[in-house]
């Protein structure tokens, strides 16, 4: 099980037609949900929906933050990886890193889930 995380945009065709458009879409496993949650990012990332984060721009400071966290404190958060290797703090750092990066260079981007 998974996380599927995606960020879109509207657009206008040349004759008028609105659109829709992916500009990041990412996946991460759900056996890093305790530590998004230990983090402060568990919200932002995995319910957006049910905490108000609607726009990309809503979860740069909470991301952001977290990330500090996460880079600030490796030893205290490597505690959450998953014993069967699938969901580490190793691959959690970068998988956040290029998520934010995607935020701050759409951050009126739209956010969808599906768990």
């Amino acid at each position: 099980m998974s996380l599927d995380f995606s960020l879109y945009r509207n657009g206008k065709w040349d004759d008028g037609e609105t659109f829709t458009t992916a500009v990041f879409d990412t996946n991460i496993t759900h056996n890093l949900n305790d530590l998004a949650d230990a983090v402060g990012i568990y919200n932002a990332l995995w319910r957006p929906e049910e905490n108000n984060f609607i726009y990309a721009k809503d979860i740069i400071p909470v991301v952001d933050k977290g990330l500090k966290e996460l880079k600030d404190n490796p030893e205290k958060y490597k505690k959450y990886d998953s014993p069967n290797g699938w969901g580490v703090y190793k691959d959690f750092v970068p998988w956040v890193e290029e998520l934010l990066k995607a935020c701050k260079e759409h951050p009126n981007s739209k956010i969808e889930t599906n768990r």
